[in-house]
C-alpha cells in the first residue's frame, strides 16, 4: 500500500506545479509573447524533463538522489503542462468562428487524451515485448525516449499556426495608446488583475467547481481504475487492464469529438453540461457495481458507459472555458489556465490518493464480512464522484452567461458576440486619428505622408 501511495505522491508533485505554470505561461500568453509563442515555449520545456527521465541514473548508482531528481523532473513537467493545454484551448478557439468552437475545443481535448492513448499503447507494447525483469531493469525508459521524437513534430505544427486575432488586435490597440500617451504604462501581472475583480473571482470559483467532477472522473477512469482492477482487486491482469483502457479511451475520444460538434448546435453550451452532469452522478455507482459482476464483459461495459457520460459533459467544455474569459483578451490565457489547472490539481491530482484511501477504508469497514464487502467495496469511491458531480451541477449557477456562449444565426446575437472586438477596433481608429492630427499640427512624422 505504501509503495502505491508513494507513487501517487510523486504523481501529485507534478500537479502542484501546474498552477504556477498557469501563472507563468498565462502572463506570457496574455501580456508578453502571445498565445502561439507561449504554447511553443511550453512544448519545448516539457521535452527536457521527459527525455531526462529516460536517462535518469538508478538508485543503485546515485542513491537517494535518484528519487529526488525524479520528483524535480516531474515538477518541471507539471510547470510546462500548466500552460500547454490551456494555451491550445485559447489559441485554437480564438481563431475559430462562433459556429465551430465546440468542435475545435474537443479536438484539443481529444489530442490530449490521444497522448494518453499513445502512452497506453507504448506501455502495453513494452510489457509485451520485454520480460517483467527487463522492464524493471531498463525497458521502462523506452516510452520517455519517444518524447524526443515527438517534440520536433509538435513544434513544427504550432510554429506554423497563425497567432490569435484577439491577441493581435489587443497589441495594436496597446501600441496606439502608448504612442498617444507618449509614456509607457506600468501593467500589473495578469493573475493579479484576475483576482482583483469580484466578478472575475466568482467566475473563476464557478469554473473550478464545474470542472471538479470532470477532472476527478477523468483521472479516476483512465489512471486509477486500471490499477484498481489489477493491483488492488486482482480482477484482471495488468496487461488486460491496459488493453481495456485502450478500448475505453478510443470510445471516449470518438464520443468526445461528436459531443464537441453537437455543443455548437446548442443555444448555450452550459445547457449541454447541465444535461450531462447527472449522467456522471449516476454512472459512477453503476460502474463500480458492475465491477462486482465477476464478468469481464460487465467490467468493460461499466467503464464504457462511464466514459460516454464523461464525454457528454466534456465535449463542449474547452470552448465553454475560453468563452468565459473571451470578453477580455488581456486575461483569456490566464483565466483559462488558472481555472483549469487549479481544478486539475485539487480534484484530479488528489484523485488517486483519495480513491486509494477510500478503497482501504472500505476494506477496513467490511473486514470479516464477505457479503458486506461486496456491497461496500465500490461505494466510497463511487459516492465521492457522485458528490463532486453534485458540486459541479451546483457551481453552474455561480457562472454568469456571456454573449460569447451563444451560437445562433440571428443578427442581434452575432452583434452581441462581436461587440468587444468592434469597440477595440474603434478605439484603435480613434487613437490613430488623434496621433495623426497631433503629428500634422507639429510637423511630425505623419505630416511627411500628408505632403
Amino acid at each position: 500500500m505504501m509503495q502505491l501511495i508513494n507513487s501517487f505522491g510523486v504523481y501529485l508533485a507534478a500537479f502542484l506545479m501546474r498552477p504556477l505554470g498557469a501563472i507563468l505561461f498565462g502572463e506570457m500568453g496574455d501580456r508578453v509573447v502571445g498565445r502561439k509563442n507561449a504554447l511553443v515555449m511550453s512544448i519545448l520545456l516539457i521535452t527536457i524533463p521527459s527525455v531526462a527521465m529516460g536517462l535518469l541514473p538508478t538508485y543503485e548508482m546515485i542513491g537517494p538522489i535518484a528519487p529526488i531528481l525524479l520528483v524535480i523532473l516531474r515538477m518541471m513537467q507539471g510547470l510546462s503542462v500548466g500552460g500547454q493545454l490551456a494555451g491550445s484551448y485559447v489559441l485554437s478557439i480564438e481563431q475559430s468562428t462562433t459556429l465551430n468552437r465546440g468542435f475545435r475545443g474537443s479536438i484539443c481535448d481529444a489530442s490530449s487524451v490521444g497522448g494518453f492513448l499513445l502512452a497506453s499503447l507504448v506501455t502495453t507494447s513494452v510489457r509485451s515485448v520485454f520480460s517483467a525483469e527487463t522492464v524493471i531493469a531498463w525497458a521502462w525508459r523506452v516510452p520517455f525516449w519517444f518524447s524526443l521524437a515527438l517534440a520536433p513534430l509538435l513544434y513544427h505544427i504550432v510554429s506554423h499556426t497563425e497567432e490569435s486575432k484577439f491577441w493581435e488586435e489587443r497589441k495594436d490597440q496597446e501600441k496606439a495608446e502608448k504612442i498617444v500617451r507618449e509614456e509607457e504604462e506600468v501593467q500589473t501581472p495578469a493573475f493579479i488583475d484576475l483576482f482583483s475583480s469580484p466578478f472575475r473571482r466568482r467566475q473563476l470559483a464557478g469554473m473550478i467547481g464545474v470542472l471538479s467532477a470532470v477532472s476527478s472522473s477523468f483521472y479516476m477512469l483512465f489512471l486509477w481504475t486500471p490499477l484498481y482492477l489489477s493491483n488492488l482487486r486482482g480482477l484482471v491482469s495488468e496487461q488486460f487492464a491496459d488493453f481495456m483502457t485502450v478500448l475505453v479511451v478510443s470510445t471516449y475520444i470518438v464520443t468526445l469529438i461528436f459531443m464537441g460538434k453537437l455543443s455548437d448546435k446548442f443555444p448555450h453550451r452550459m445547457d449541454l453540461i447541465r444535461i450531462g452532469l447527472p449522467g456522471i452522478i449516476v454512472a459512477a455507482p453503476v460502474m463500480f457495481t458492475m465491477f462486482e459482476s465477476d464478468s469481464i464483459l460487465g467490467i468493460f461495459i461499466g467503464q464504457i458507459q462511464f466514459a460516454i457520460c464523461l464525454a457528454v459533459v466534456q465535449g463542449g467544455m474547452a470552448a465553454w472555458e475560453v468563452e468565459l474569459w473571451m470578453a477580455d483578451p488581456s486575461l483569456s490565457f490566464t483565466g483559462v489556465a488558472i481555472g483549469h489547472n487549479l481544478a486539475s490539481t485539487i480534484f484530479g491530482g488528489t484523485m488517486p490518493l483519495v480513491a486509494t484511501a477510500l478503497f482501504y477504508k472500505s476494506v477496513e469497514i467490511s473486514s470479516g464480512e464477505e457479503d458486506l464487502f461486496d456491497l461496500i467495496s465500490h461505494s466510497l469511491p463511487a459516492l465521492y464522484l457522485s458528490f463532486l458531480g453534485c458540486v459541479s451541477l451546483t457551481s453552474l449557477s455561480f457562472v454568469v452567461r456571456h454573449p460569447h456562449d451563444v451560437r445562433t444565426g440571428e443578427k442581434k446575437i452575432r452583434n452581441a458576440m462581436s461587440l468587444e472586438r468592434k469597440r477595440a477596433r474603434a478605439r484603435i481608429r480613434k487613437d490613430t486619428a488623434a496621433l495623426e492630427e497631433s503629428g500634422a499640427s507639429s510637423g511630425g512624422f505623419f505630416s511627411f505622408f500628408k505632403k
